[in-house]
């Protein structure tokens, strides 16, 4: 490419990013004439914008409104003027945050939301289809919004209790008119504006009067009196006046929860008394066009037996024991029933009880919980009783007994007793040298008795056992306790052997520590300068050594402890003084001996060698003169 088209290509694209260059400072967007208005004003929303450019002619913007996230509207436009969008006769629905979207050339800006209120809503009109009707008969609703838009909810209300609610434009609800008299009838709207909901002023009341349906229910009884159980009734329901008012009617006959017959116009049926009350309500209920009619009547009925009751003798009873078994009717009609027409027996038949007389079973308690129901029937009519659950109580074992820690003399012990079976709840007798000592009754399974108890003897314990007994004939008795009482520790002496003599350095003595209490005893030996045991030593004597060879490092006091599983006791203090060892003591006077020979002989020597000396000077001196 030469020169010319590429400086021509560069003038261009720097020509072109000029007068496109721009930018949209600010878009402001208002509400007129106010943010807050009275319903039906024309509400005015505009939208100004500020732009940057290089162009000055009238550049091309897209203007979006939005209501909440919605658009509501969008326009594109080449007119510098402020964008107007105009909400005519504003109602309640217009309600709602507004903005301003601005697109221009690719360049977009949005305004702040504006809030806009609008107050006033249209007060709302009631129609009904009937202002006066029968009941049954339907009646439809109608309520008015005049002029009002958006998402609207209605509401209908009757003598002040809300009826239904229609949602949307569907502002109709058909209702059942049943209670009779005049009834205030008004209604309600809402309009909805996610997530706010404003509510209407209610409207006019207007009076429905219901007027009551002519046609009744008729119940008739026979016998009415004088009845009893199984005696058959003939009972009739009824239209009254069908004929006068011929409408689609239901009947429903029934005693307590059961339905006896259903029909249109008439129903009867024979029906056979029972007394499960003493008095039993019979009903006869009409149905026309939604309403519902109701007529009742009550009727005595005499049982001719009662229901049996199951009883068990002896009341309570262990396994393997003879049991007896009786069922029968208390109350007895004579009058119209021979007690010899009575039938008693026992359920369920495959539990074999043999019948000893009328109403009477015999038979053995199982190892098991066992029920049983008997039923009396006579005339046809049957009657059962209560479930009678036998719950055969296990008679208890011989019960074990011990001690809990550790009996020690002069102290209080807790003595338990438990039987491995038998059901509660269980007597356990405490015995000592054939006298009954102490009595605890235990309520749970496998929990055992607790006895407490002073030790004043070595040898007490063992004259302790247990009896055990939930009710059976035959008692349970533990063994003798056998349980060995501690005796604590009294007292602990400490001696050293030998006894007398020379305790020198070199020597070996023996600490003896003795005491009294119950073994295993724990012994250890201490002396004053040193913390921790020189030496533990466990016996089943009353006494033990502890024997070491002496220096004089050993001088000291010592002592012992003595320990049982009831206490420790503490020794005398004895002390020792190590005295040196006999070679030592020699050592010292030979010592001095040589050391004063040593002086001596050192002394000898230097007074022979002055001696000497002074003889040799003299000779000399000697010859001196006479050779002068």
């Amino acid at each position: 490419m030469g020169f010319l088209p590429l400086f021509t290509s560069m003038l261009l694209f720097s020509w072109t990013a000029l007068n496109t260059a721009l930018k949209i400072t600010e878009v402001d967007l208002s509400i007129e004439p106010s943010a807050t208005v009275n319903r039906s004003t024309n509400v005015t929303l505009r939208c100004k914008v500020k732009v940057l450019s290089f162009k000055n002619d009238e550049l091309n913007r897209v203007y979006t409104i939005y209501k909440g996230e919605r658009i509501i509207y969008s326009k594109t436009t080449n007119s510098s003027e402020d964008f107007l969008y105009s909400l005519l006769e504003a109602r309640v629905s217009n309600n709602g945050k507004y903005k301003c979207k601005v697109n221009i050339m690719g360049e977009m800006k949005t305004s702040e939301a504006a809030m806009l209120t609008v107050t006033g809503m249209s007060t709302p009109i009631l129609v009904l289809s009937k202002a006066n009707v029968t009941e049954g008969e339907s009646v439809r609703a109608t309520c008015f919004a005049p002029d009002e838009t958006g998402s609207l909810l209605f509401s209908f209300y009757k003598d002040s209790k809300e009826m239904d609610v229609v949602s949307g434009t569907f502002n109709t609800v058909t209702f059942i008119a049943k209670s009779v008299g005049d009834h205030a009838i008004h209604c309600s709207y809402s309009v909805f504006i996610m997530p706010n909901l404003f509510k209407s002023q209610q409207s006019k009341t207007v009076t429905l009067t219901v007027e009551e349906l002519s046609l009744n229910p008729v119940l008739k009884i026979s016998p009415q009196d004088n009845i009893y159980e199984g005696d058959t009734l003939k009972i009739t329901c009824s239209v009254s006046d069908f004929e006068k008012d011929n409408q689609a009617s239901y009947l429903l006959l029934s005693q307590g929860s059961e339905i006896l017959k259903t029909g249109n116009t008439s129903v009867s049926v024979n029906w056979t008394a029972h007394a499960r009350a003493p008095e039993l309500t019979i009903e006869c209920r009409l149905y026309v066009r939604g309403v519902e009619k109701v007529i009742n009547k009550t009727v005595s009925v005499t049982e001719l037996f009662s229901v049996p009751t199951l009883k068990m003798s002896p009341p309570k009873v262990f396994q393997g024991d003879s049991i007896s078994l009786t069922c029968k009717s208390e109350i007895l009609s004579r009058d119209r029933l021979d007690e010899e027409k009575l039938i008693y027996t026992l359920e369920p038949p495959e539990d074999p009880m043999t019948q000893q007389y009328k109403g009477v079973f015999t038979g053995i308690a199982k190892t098991i919980d066992f029920s049983y129901t008997c039923t009396a029937v006579a005339n046809g009519i049957k009657k059962k009783s209560k479930v009678l659950t036998i719950r055969p109580k296990v008679p208890v074992s011989a019960p074990k007994i011990w001690v809990s820690g550790i009996p020690i003399l002069g102290k209080k012990v807790e003595i338990l007793c438990l039987s491995d079976t038998g059901t509660p709840p269980i007597t356990y007798t405490l015995w000592k040298t054939n006298k009954q000592n102490q009595v605890a009754t235990v309520q749970e399974f496998l929990k055992p008795a607790n006895f407490t108890v002073l030790i004043s003897e070595p040898g007490q314990l063992n004259e302790y056992l247990c009896r055990a007994s939930n009710g059976d004939k035959k008692l349970q008795l533990s063994d003798k306790l056998q349980s060995t009482i501690i005796e604590p520790m009294t007292k602990a002496h400490l001696m050293v052997l030998p006894v007398s003599g020379d305790i020198s350095e070199g020597h070996s003595v023996t600490l003896i520590c003795s005491f009294i209490g119950t073994p295993p005893v724990t012994v250890r030996w201490f002396r004053d300068s040193h913390p921790n045991a020189l030496e533990t030593k466990t016996t089943n004597i009353n006494n033990t050594n502890y024997p070491f060879v002496l220096s004089k490092e050993h001088s000291d006091k010592y002592y012992c402890k003595a320990e049982n599983r009831a206490n420790s006791v503490e020794s005398n203090r004895v002390s020792l003084e190590v005295g040196m060892a006999m070679w030592k003591k020699l050592l010292i006077p030979g010592t001095i001996i040589l050391v004063v020979f040593s002086v001596v002989m050192v002394g000898f020597v230097l007074f022979i060698r002055s001696r000497r000396g002074k003889r040799e000077t003299a000779a000399e001196l000697s010859v001196r003169s006479v050779v002068l």
